[in-house]
């Protein structure tokens, strides 16, 4: 049976509740309406827990950008957007191309990319069996995924990906950046909830922002905020903190740390 979108909303609405996370504010304000990138979203907007606000305009989530249209490219840009970074693997950018126009920067930031080598910060094997596990007694709806948001954290790879998105987002003071993968919810999910958490917005919005990918997508199963918290539970295993995620697994210093928040909090 077709679900129909409205359908689709009530029922992603629904899981959003049944995870016991807050809903966003003013979710579909976020939405930039592009038809053929239905995840392209502001991320600003929300609150920090020291009272401060994430500014709106300046960084944008989305789902792959290969389908859109030129009218739809003139929307990007008349958000003031010219830096595109792309998450997504070699074969992923090949079958299909952003295509960005004039006037937007295209950035690869490949989450899966070998050029520093196959190389983990912890055991990989173990990593696979707790996250299975981890899976298993969270009655996870695809298994693959529950191993795959640890090892955003445990390839080196991914770091440098993930150091990359954010310096973008730190020194490009002259526009927005909007950064994506394909579906726009795992890898730049993942992308997201550090930036967020950077900026100190409280872990109930990171994950309702997290989970927010399912209205947007029409698809109330298409993430998990179990995967989501694995991810994070592996940073802590691997580094003990947060911050020392920052420094030591992405590599950032405290002037870039410092960029990012003076970009984004007002």
């Amino acid at each position: 049976m077709r679900m129909t979108r409205r359908a689709a909303l009530a029922l992603a609405t629904a899981v959003l509740a049944a995870t016991a996370v807050a809903t966003p504010a003013h979710a579909a304000e976020r939405s930039l309406g592009l038809a053929n990138a239905t995840n392209f979203r502001d991320v600003g907007g929300y609150t920090t827990a020291d009272g401060h606000t994430v500014r709106t305009g300046i960084v944008f989530r989305s789902n792959k950008l290969s389908n859109l249209t030129a009218a739809e490219w003139q929307v990007v840009i008349a958000h003031g957007i010219n830096r595109d970074v792309d998450l997504r693997n070699a074969v992923e950018r090949g079958d299909e191309p952003d295509n960005a126009p004039a006037g937007i920067t295209y950035q690869v930031a490949d989450v899966a990319s070998l050029s520093h080598g196959i190389r983990f910060h912890d055991n990989a094997i173990m990593t696979i069996v707790t996250a299975l596990a981890a899976g298993l007694l969270s009655g996870s709806s695809d298994l693959g995924q529950s191993i795959g948001y640890p090892f955003m954290v445990n390839f080196v790879g991914a770091d440098y990906a993930f150091r990359d998105t954010l310096l973008a987002v730190g020194r490009n003071t002259s526009g927005g950046v909007v950064y994506h993968c394909s579906a726009g919810k795992d890898r730049t999910g993942w992308a997201t909830a550090v930036l967020l958490t950077l900026l100190g917005v409280p872990m109930s919005t990171v994950e309702a922002d997290f989970l927010a990918s399912n209205t947007y997508l029409g698809r109330p199963d298409a993430v998990q905020v179990a995967w989501l918290r694995a991810a994070f539970a592996e940073m802590n295993k691997i580094y003990g903190s947060f911050d020392a995620y920052l420094h030591r697994g992405l590599m950032l210093t405290d002037a870039d740390i410092a960029a990012v928040k003076a970009r984004l909090l007002v």
